[in-house]
């Protein structure tokens, strides 16, 4: 989730306590002797961190939504009853949107390869997270979603995984993978499926910094046309809300990687990098993410590190600055607020948090009751533009975005995305 912070613990359920060895009392089937000291010594121990108690035996489970008492109940759940609806699926495939599950559920997919603040990790220590994203899914949206880890680094069996997978998903949500590999998967897939592709990493928190940033202009008199941006971090994240802050009509925007300011005079550039470089910097702009910060309006953070004081004190009168770095932002809030009107991290703990919880679960939601084929910019667009107006008349310097709790977040979002898709023409219902 690149910089962004997910409430991927914030929300227990009541499976998160389960036996690992399906005890149904909370405890473990040991062995005996040496087989038992073998067993403890390869469980960490939940002392040492709650969050080892939490996720024992994982955060999610599968229920059933309806019964089966008696023979009667079994004879319609499956067969022979079963036959009749796989017959008729198999006659009309779309008749699978109304008689499975594929209609409300998302499968969250990674390869472990960009997980959270930690890298790359692999599969199997990814599935604490991709759990989490699920259960805040169903918390947050209503969206039944299933975690995936998948054993390949590979673009191509990454990609062919994913496309044999999909009948049993209505969208899936890309997590986790890196740079630049995220781009083109995320493309190929888009390109081969006809359910929703969204890489969260992405173009969540394109949506949410989007919403944000409208709010901060609306409280400081300017419009979104009127500001010019500056992007530390030239990954999945930065490149993405440079293009979606662009077709939402910024003014400028200048995106900067480890050496500087992304220019088409730059030989080094990959091509992903070449063409940010391509859409952005009308103004021009070479250099260090410290000179592109001199007159900028608004310093957006994905990327880590840490800006210079001096550098922050060159900005714009009115200035907004989202560091959403984690667990440190680029620049500490204490520092932003001597220069800036508005400041916003990817923390919990400070106001005006960016978190991607605020659009994925109402973004697929909205998408997956109008059975929509894509997620288009106008898509994606509508969702920022209803997070922001959800804040309203509560509008002030340490309040431009909803709290993730807000229950009026995931149904104004849902509203919106499902709107838009019409208008998109990519609703099928």
């Amino acid at each position: 989730m690149s910089a962004q912070a997910d409430l991927a613990e914030a929300t227990p359920d009541t499976g998160a306590c389960a036996g690992v060895a399906g005890t149904g009392d909370g405890s473990a089937h040991r062995p005996a002797g040496a087989d038992a000291a073998q067993a403890d010594a390869a469980q960490p121990d939940a002392g040492l961190h709650p969050a080892f108690a939490l996720h024992r035996g994982g955060k999610m489970e599968i229920a059933a939504t309806v019964p089966v008492r008696d023979r009667d109940d079994l004879s319609l759940a499956y067969t022979p009853g079963v036959a009749e609806v796989c017959t008729a699926i198999a006659e009309r495939p779309a008749l699978a949107h109304e008689y499975t599950w594929t209609s409300k559920v998302v499968a969250v997919v990674t390869d472990g390869t960009a997980v959270l603040g930690l890298g790359d990790i692999g599969p199997a220590a990814s599935m604490p997270v991709m759990e989490g994203k699920a259960i805040l899914f169903k918390q947050f949206g209503g969206v039944d979603a299933v975690p995936l880890a998948l054993d390949t680094t590979d673009t191509d069996e990454l990609v062919e995984t994913v496309v044999r997978l999909a009948p049993s998903f209505g969208g899936i949500n890309l997590e986790d993978i890196s740079a630049p590999r995220c781009f083109e998967i995320e493309r190929r897939l888009k390109e081969r499926l006809d359910i929703p592709v969204f890489h969260d990493d992405q173009h969540g928190t394109a949506v949410v910094t989007l919403a944000a940033l409208r709010n901060a202009a609306k409280l400081t008199g300017r419009e979104i046309g009127e500001l010019r941006a500056v992007i530390s971090g030239a990954g999945a994240a930065g490149a993405a809300i440079a293009k979606f802050l662009l077709a939402a009509g910024i003014g400028d925007v200048a995106v900067c990687d480890r050496k500087g300011v992304l220019s088409t005079g730059r030989a080094d550039l990959t091509p992903v990098k070449r063409e940010i470089a391509e859409l952005t910097n009308l103004a021009g702009l070479s250099g260090s993410l410290e000179d592109a910060l001199n007159g900028a309006d608004v310093f957006i953070g994905v990327s880590g590190g840490t800006v210079l004081e001096a550098a922050v004190a060159t900005m714009a009168k009115d200035s907004f600055v989202f560091a959403m770095a984690n667990p440190n932002p680029e620049i500490h809030p204490d520092v932003a607020h001597k220069y800036a009107a508005v400041v916003a991290t990817g923390r919990s703990d400070y106001p005006n948090q960016i978190n991607n919880v605020l659009a994925f679960p109402g973004i697929f939601a909205g998408a997956l009751r109008v059975r929509a084929s894509d997620i288009t910019e106008r898509m994606k667009i509508a969702a920022a533009e209803a997070l922001a107006d959800v804040v309203g008349a509560e509008l002030a310097a340490d309040y431009v975005i909803p709290s993730p709790f807000d229950e009026r977040v995931a149904p104004a979002v849902t509203e919106a995305v499902a709107r838009a898709a019409r208008e998109d023409g990519v609703a099928r219902r």
